[in-house]
């Protein structure tokens, strides 16, 4: 048990409390943290939000989310006695400056009764909109000014192109101290991914092969078999280049790429991955056309049931019936150092694919001499290293054995950390470990200002490119497929193809 926090008091006061981010992740999170001892004795947890609600009206709406998304199933009275009491509720115009002595009163009442300052986390789960206008009445109030023990953690999307993330750092910058500010990718705090870590800077026998000397080129594929469904208002000013890969996939990049940092604090661990952004090639206009592709699924047929496509959504949903926003996008990208130069790194993600996964492969270059005769090696394949992130969470080495038998046989077969095969503990969802940081103070896993700006100025050649000329073949990728033909020609160019990942690692 962390005696650091149990012995700060804490107070979350969190915006869009009757959303549906703090529904389905912040309510349980935080309840699975109280269930295994995470939280201060002395805690409160502040929602705010448009609805007309009392303190038990709030809580039993908490209590519901929690029973439907927890990992730890339906709450239990005896324990529900010992979290419910801690939760409040205020309703709140949050663009009023006026409303947010109600927070300074409150604050200044549970400090009093506990006798001790608390830590006071603001989180925002709330339109990106609202960002700007709701910290600088934080400021106003006087509710950020003790730069040790206020926090505010910003949700994506951080800005929506280039200029407007800077125009928000400025802003941000302006208020709070960087030691104050947590910009979350929730898939940061995903435990593979965290592992990745461990698995490279733990072990001597990987980082002699982490380079271009052993390894050919990676994939990172985050597919997803659900449309955008009631998110289409959202989703069709994003894109799958803003909603997904300018912040999680390149995350994962910048995580498998970085280059081992001197110890592991925060600032060296994100000043490696900033590296990694700024080493990374930037596009012209004409490398656009060659190393990207776009697509947006049409109707299809998901598990026996028919659904519609994009387009068919967006004019039932009263958005343009004839949008040229993209719900797949594959990229390929090159990072221009020692370590990585001429490895390509090619990212993919998008809707309504076949199978919804999470997979990171790393593979490894050919054997230089092959002596065995090619009778024996009909299934061979390269080394390859398989990080599953979702549904399944593993670490596979795959390499070449020789199949039982009296005749010389090779067969590929998996060296494997499965979490479930080694550990009996189930694991922290990614918003756990994510909010016990920030109670932490503890920075590692989420990203910084200078980080989102390169990340963004990475992929605006292609987004002002994409905006700019309007597809003429969408859709072009039914539901249930992987994607449109132009993803496959973009790796089959190179001389490989993407690998079907978690079909190719089941047992």
């Amino acid at each position: 048990m962390n005696t650091k926090i149990k012995s700060q008091p804490t107070i979350f006061v969190i915006f869009g409390g009757t959303g549906d981010l703090n529904a389905r992740k912040l309510a349980p999170a935080l309840y699975n943290l109280y269930l295994e001892g995470w939280l201060p004795e002395q805690f409160a947890l502040i929602g705010t939000g448009r609805s007309k609600l009392t303190d038990k009206e709030f809580e039993k709406r908490m209590r519901k989310d929690i029973d439907e998304f927890s990992r730890s199933g339906k709450t239990k009275d005896d324990k529900w006695e010992g979290f419910g009491p801690h939760i409040h509720y205020y309703p709140a115009d949050v663009q009023n400056a006026d409303t947010y002595q109600i927070f300074v009163d409150h604050i200044k009442e549970l400090e009093d009764e506990w006798k001790a300052p608390a830590n006071v986390i603001y989180y925002l789960a709330v339109a990106p909109n609202f960002f700007p206008v709701i910290a600088e009445n934080l400021a106003k109030a006087g509710l950020t000014a003790d730069a040790d023990r206020a926090r505010i953690v910003i949700e994506k999307p951080f800005g929506h192109d280039l200029e407007s993330a800077k125009e928000l750092n400025k802003l941000l910058n302006g208020i709070f101290q960087d030691k104050q500010l947590y910009l979350i990718d929730h898939y940061l705090g995903k435990e593979t991914v965290q592992n990745i870590m461990a698995f490279r800077f733990a072990n001597a026998i990987m980082e002699p092969l982490w380079n271009r000397n052993a390894i050919e080129h990676v994939q990172i594929s985050v597919t997803e078999q659900l449309g955008v469904g009631d998110r289409l208002g959202y989703y069709d000013g994003s894109g799958a280049l803003r909603d997904m890969i300018q912040n999680h996939l390149l995350q994962l990049l910048c995580t498998i790429a970085m280059e081992p940092p001197t110890n592991f604090t925060a600032e060296e661990v994100r000043n490696r991955k900033v590296d990694v952004l700024r080493a990374m090639r930037r596009f012209t206009p004409e490398t656009v056309r060659d190393n990207t592709v776009r697509g947006q699924y049409g109707p299809g047929w998901i598990e026996g049931k028919q659904v519609p496509g994009y387009r068919e959504e967006a004019e039932q949903q009263g958005v343009n019936p004839q949008s040229n926003t993209e719900t797949f996008a594959a990229i390929k990208f090159f990072v221009d150092n020692w370590r990585w130069q001429g490895v390509p790194f090619y990212l993919r993600t998008g809707k309504r694919l076949h199978r919804s996964a999470s997979v990171i492969t790393i593979q490894f270059k050919d054997v230089p001499h092959f002596i065995f005769p090619a009778e024996t090696a009909e299934t061979r394949r390269q080394n390859r290293l398989v990080i599953n992130i979702q549904p399944e969470m593993s670490i596979r080495l795959q390499v070449q054995a020789k199949r039982p038998g009296v005749d010389l046989v090779l067969n590929t077969v998996d060296m494997v950390f499965d979490y479930k095969g080694t550990y009996v503990a189930q694991a922290p969802e990614a918003y756990e470990t994510l909010l016990l940081d920030v109670m932490l103070g503890d920075q590692t896993l989420f990203m910084r200002g200078d980080q989102v700006e390169e990340a963004w100025d990475l992929v605006m050649p292609i987004l002002n490119s994409w905006e700019n000329r309007i597809s003429q073949n969408f859709p072009n990728y039914s539901a249930d497929s992987w994607g449109p033909e132009a993803a496959e020609a973009l790796v089959a160019k190179d001389g490989y193809h993407w690998f079907t990942i978690p079909l190719e690692t089941k047992k």
